[in-house]
């Protein structure tokens, strides 16, 4: 029986290693990136140790050739199954100066959005041309409001949703998959920092297994908690001007630290 094969960006803690984590097992082939070594490797070994086939890469998603060259050889051996483009950085006004968080904005577009783009420009095609796969996007709740604290964060999370949303719809004739995650606040080191109150705040762990569930399902719009997203709901009814004068009264989160 052949194994499955699967690529999660952003794997060396949080989110994508939980998910990690969650699909290894002996019928699984994973490749992992993400910027830091030794977490990585660390979260290689976990994987390892359920049975399933690692490879993993200290790679960051910014770098187009580096993506390029990697995974399209990690591809050409194994075709990927399954994409789930994770990796991402948080960062608000927070203790920036303008110009500081001019360039932390362009910062957070680089991983957050042209990241995603770096893994799939050489992955797609491929996906394209053997009329199968599935690409999971890991947007966020943030991307329904507007966050006059998180400006670059909520805006690229609203890039990547309507990307994703968009690409369901074009690559369905290749019988691909687009998912796009939505969570609330999940315990991960981009959290950790946050020194505001965080709503039905979620494990790692337990969003990982919600994000994979919905992925066996093909569902479009994967968004948790629930009743976060109800909350979300209502405060979309606020007319925006309103919706923007209350969002500027939260707690600024803080600035993007040096990558």
């Amino acid at each position: 029986m052949s194994k499955k094969s699967i690529l999660i960006t952003g794997a060396s803690s949080g989110l994508g290693a939980a998910l990690a984590i969650y699909y290894a097992a002996p019928v699984t082939r994973l490749v992992l990136t993400g910027r830091n070594q030794s977490r990585l490797e660390e979260v290689a070994k976990l994987c390892a140790a359920k049975g399933a086939d690692v490879e993993f890469y200290a790679l960051d998603v910014t770098d187009q050739n580096a993506m390029i060259h990697i995974l399209s050889d990690c591809d050409s051996r194994h075709p990927f199954d399954v994409v789930i483009c994770n990796a991402g950085i948080s960062g608000g006004t927070g203790g920036a100066d303008l110009v500081k968080a001019l360039q932390q904005s362009r910062n957070i577009f680089d991983v957050n959005m042209t990241g995603i783009l770096n893994t799939l420009e050489p992955i797609l095609p491929r996906m394209m041309e053997r009329r199968r796969g599935q690409i999971a996007l890991i947007s966020s709740m943030a991307s329904f409001l507007p966050l006059p604290n998180a400006p670059a964060y909520g805006a690229s999370k609203t890039a990547v949703r309507a990307y994703g949303e968009a690409l369901h719809g074009s690559l369905a004739k290749f019988n691909i998959s687009v998912s796009v995650i939505c969570p609330g606040f999940v315990k991960t080191r981009m959290t950790e920092d946050n020194r505001y109150p965080m709503p039905f705040l979620m494990d790692s762990n337990q969003a990982a297994t919600l994000i994979a569930g919905g992925l066996s399902r093909k569902k479009m719009r994967i968004i948790f908690p629930w009743p976060m997203m109800i909350i979300i709901y209502f405060l979309r009814l606020i007319p925006t001007k309103f919706l923007i004068y209350m969002m500027k009264k939260a707690p600024a989160k803080n600035a993007l630290q040096e990558r």
